[in-house]
């Protein structure tokens, strides 16, 4: 097997901000040669949460994205501020985004949402013991907050209503994966 790691000569930043960067690398790549490729950077970590409570029912919201002009039920999601650990972060935003404190914050998963261009890393936490304190801080992150049942859940996923990456990923994770180790 030929090693076919990729090879850093330099890079060179096009755009900055505090929510995203671009970046011109120079990479050699084996069997190819050397190219310029763009790269994605985001300088805070993403977070995501399924939020449950003891009736099997998920927190979700609906909200309209302007980039891809689509309305659609997603997950609490944010990013840390500087300094601040995700959980930290995600409870946070939790609160913010549908007016409930979690209880219980515990991560469920991780990974590189667009390996290939981005280092862009989310960790998808699973929130219970959830607390009803006021309607949502911040009435711009949805039009609506509902609590929703498993089964209608999965029907939001199959029939293209969570078309959010992030959101996709944690509650198809959660309904997965996570339930199956949980039962070995």
């Amino acid at each position: 097997m030929t090693n076919s790691e990729w090879q850093v000569y330099s890079r060179r930043q096009v755009y900055g901000s505090p929510w995203v960067e671009v970046w011109l690398d120079d990479v050699g790549i084996p069997g190819i040669g050397r190219i310029d490729h763009h790269v994605l950077r985001m300088p805070r970590a993403s977070t995501t949460a399924v939020v449950t409570n003891d009736q099997g029912e998920f927190l979700l919201i609906f909200r309209h994205r302007f980039i891809t002009d689509r309305w659609g039920w997603e997950v609490p999601a944010g990013w840390a501020e500087p300094g601040e650990e995700p959980a930290v972060a995600i409870a946070r935003e939790v609160e913010e985004e549908t007016g409930w404190r979690p209880g219980r914050v515990e991560l469920l998963t991780e990974y590189d949402a667009m390996a290939g261009i981005s280092d862009a890393h989310f960790r998808s936490y699973h929130v219970t013991g959830c607390t009803r304190v006021g309607d949502p801080e911040d009435i711009s992150e949805a039009a609506r907050v509902e609590w929703v049942s498993e089964a209608e859940v999965v029907k939001l996923l199959v029939g293209g209503e969570v078309s959010d990456g992030p959101s996709h990923a944690a509650l198809s994770y959660y309904l997965g994966p996570h339930r199956l180790a949980r039962r070995s």
